[in-house]
């Protein structure tokens, strides 16, 4: 998908990598109930290699910004819901609400080969949030909001990807220790992005 073409695009026009058992989609809300045993993961400090989670995306080609509202009752260690830019099983960042240390906490992990993970205390109702997933060039600028007016700057790091390069981006969630999280992602959009993503959208 190119630019030209992002006010003309649905959630119809979505496909899964790793559909999971139970969703629904009905006037542009995802409502979904996560499998046991998903996640997406690469190696670091756990060792484990995990490509399961569920990830409901379009390719698109040019820079891009994607905003989604999402909405989860987060419980059990490592449940996990937000957005996500793939390139392949080695190549990509996640971000969102993830249960760790007790507490719902605002999270971002970016897999180049190997996984990081950053988290970071989450000042507001972990049950609804937003989210603006912003892909420039070769930076991505993820930033979040706990009630769609005021934004905070979450992560800036490199993303390279090759020329002909098309990531999949789109809606993610996942259970690695249990199945039935409930999620519901709306208020999508995907647009050219701002001429400053970083500090010109507050």
């Amino acid at each position: 998908m190119e630019s030209k073409e992002y006010k003309s695009i649905t959630l119809d026009d979505f496909r899964w990598l790793n559909e999971p058992t139970n969703w629904n989609l009905c006037d542009s809300v995802l409502k979904v109930t996560t499998d046991d045993k998903t996640d997406f993961w690469q190696g670091t400090w756990y060792n484990f290699h995990f490509n399961t989670g569920h990830l409901f995306g379009i390719d698109i080609k040019d820079d891009f910004t994607f905003e989604a509202c999402i909405e989860a009752d987060f419980m059990a260690l490592y449940d996990q819901a937000g957005l996500m830019l793939y390139v392949n099983e080695k190549q990509w960042i996640k971000t969102g609400i993830e249960y760790n240390d007790g507490q719902a906490m605002i999270s971002s992990v970016l897999t180049n080969g190997v996984s990081d993970w950053a988290t970071g205390i989450f000042n507001g109702n972990p049950k609804k949030f937003w989210l603006r997933l912003s892909s420039v060039g070769n930076i991505v600028c993820v930033k979040y909001s706990t009630d769609k007016v005021k934004w905070a700057l979450l992560r800036l790091c490199p993303f390279k990807k090759k020329e002909d390069d098309t990531c999949f981006v789109g809606f993610m969630c996942c259970t690695p220790q249990r199945s039935g999280l409930n999620v519901k992602f709306s208020e999508f959009s995907i647009t050219v992005p701002i001429d400053d993503v970083l500090h010109g959208d507050n």
